[in-house]
């Protein structure tokens, strides 16, 4: 049980802020002001505070420092009905731990909770916690460069500003995109994305504005684009920087006006949408190799998000290692299986082109590989030492299609990895599998495993 003291003079956010956090099992503690709390912070002991900015009296971040002079170590999570850019680098200057706007969101009141409870080593607290926000709210860490990424979610989430989401292959652009749109007043509408870079160029202007009967072969139908599936919600445009010159200048054109015409037609249409970019490149780059219009990034890039790459914030590899462990059993039929610390040391020191999606593909393969029913650092050091083509596993082993070709791919690798491991002495092998030795034999068959010379 955490103890939890809530500084805010909204009667109402007091109440709702303790329901949440005692049914969560935490004692809460309400002063209505900033004197009153500062005259109950040192008995009461808190291990969270969450402190409003604009009260009467004593103004927030004043409490703050005063609180912070008196206890170096409190983590204090400011929130505030009118959040500006500045006074959230004031709170931080001060040292506060987060910063959150009002209305609050319950899911993202959990995750820093937890990361705070994190911070202050109740990991009890932190497990009791863990299942229910991480299937809830994918953006999973604690580190200063993540909580970077929350915070200018919920600052620019409840806007209609149109945001360029830059990062690396497997950084999380697209949860980045999604955790903006449901922070949006758009919420319950559609949200709808678009891969620029999997559609071939003849057909991009196509699927994002749609097209009419007999405008090209094979358009047997009228057909909406995206741009109208999202009306009233978020278009998503994922790896922007691939689209072509010629679909750039009808989307800037979409973004100017406020409508579309659809290919081969002549009625313009009228369309309300909020549209989201995401790309790895570098768009300024792009601009000066005549690649993108330089007209159409400033319609695109009001605010930028940048997510960090996984080598940015090796704090949360253990966090994210336990995200992925709790949802394989569900999402891929992968026994549960909890991973050693030296594992998750094992893990943290690694490097990972891939980012979280390289990850989480390796953590779902150990669980499926590792022959005990806690992940072990050598079957992380096995693992890497047997990455990529050597292993048998496909990279993109969670692309396949059905979970068949999943367990087939993963049963090969591990066949072949047993054999190898036992000088291809398919007797001790088997043993070691617990496996009849016909039945493996039968398996090398059907797999095609042949002894490499």
């Amino acid at each position: 049980m955490a103890r939890i003291l809530i500084i805010d003079d909204e009667e109402s956010v007091g109440v709702a802020l303790r329901q949440l956090f005692e049914y969560e099992g935490h004692r809460v503690h309400i002063c209505e002001n900033g004197p009153s709390g500062l005259i109950d912070y040192p008995d009461f002991r808190p291990d969270v505070t969450f402190l409003d900015v604009k009260m009467p009296k004593v103004d927030g971040l004043e409490v703050l420092a005063r609180i912070r002079e008196r206890d170096p170590a409190a983590v204090v999570v400011m929130v505030s009905g009118h959040g500006t850019i500045s006074t959230a680098v004031e709170a931080t200057r001060r040292g506060a731990f987060d910063f959150l706007e009002k209305p609050l969101d319950t899911d993202r009141l959990l995750v820093t909770l937890r990361n705070a409870l994190t911070v202050r080593g109740l990991t009890d607290s932190v497990e009791r916690l863990t299942s229910e926000i991480e299937i809830h709210h994918d953006i999973v860490g604690g580190s200063r460069a993540i909580r970077q990424v929350l915070n200018q979610i919920e600052m620019v989430g409840a806007t209609d500003a149109r945001v360029l989401i830059t990062g690396e292959n497997g950084t999380g652009k697209e949860l980045t995109a999604r955790a903006l749109h449901r922070r949006s007043s758009r919420s319950r509408r559609t949200f709808v994305e678009v891969n620029c870079a999997a559609i071939p160029s003849e057909l991009i202007e196509s699927e994002l504005f749609g097209h009419v009967k007999g405008s090209f072969t094979g358009a047997v139908t009228d057909r909406v684009g995206k741009f109208e599936q999202a009306h009233r919600g978020t278009l998503f445009l994922d790896e922007i920087g691939d689209m072509s010159l010629t679909a750039q200048a009808k989307v800037l054109r979409a973004l100017q006006e406020g409508d579309i015409t659809r290919v081969g037609g002549t009625r313009p249409v009228s369309v309300d949408v909020r549209v989201i970019t995401a790309t790895n490149k570098d768009l300024h780059d792009q601009i000066e190799k005549g690649e993108f219009r330089e007209d159409l990034l400033h319609r695109l890039d009001m605010v930028t998000i940048r997510v960090p790459p996984l080598r940015e914030r090796r704090g949360d590899i253990p966090m994210l290692v336990a995200h992925f462990a709790e949802l394989a059993p569900g999402s891929y039929g992968v026994p549960y299986k909890r991973f050693a610390k030296d594992a998750l040391e094992a893990l943290t020191d690694l490097e990972w082109p891939g980012n979280v999606r390289q990850l989480k593909n390796v953590v779902v393969r150990l669980m499926l590989l590792s022959p005990s029913e806690t992940v072990e650092r050598k079957d992380v050091i096995q693992s890497v030492s047997m990455s990529g083509s050597e292993s048998g596993v496909p990279d993109n082993v969670m692309s396949l299609a059905t979970l068949s070709e999943f367990k087939d791919a993963s049963e090969k690798a591990f066949i072949a990895m047993k054999l190898r491991d036992y000088n291809w002495n398919v007797s001790e092998a088997a043993r070691q599998m617990g496996m009849p030795r016909s039945n493996l034999y039968k398996k090398i068959e059907r797999h095609g495993l042949v002894r490499s010379t």
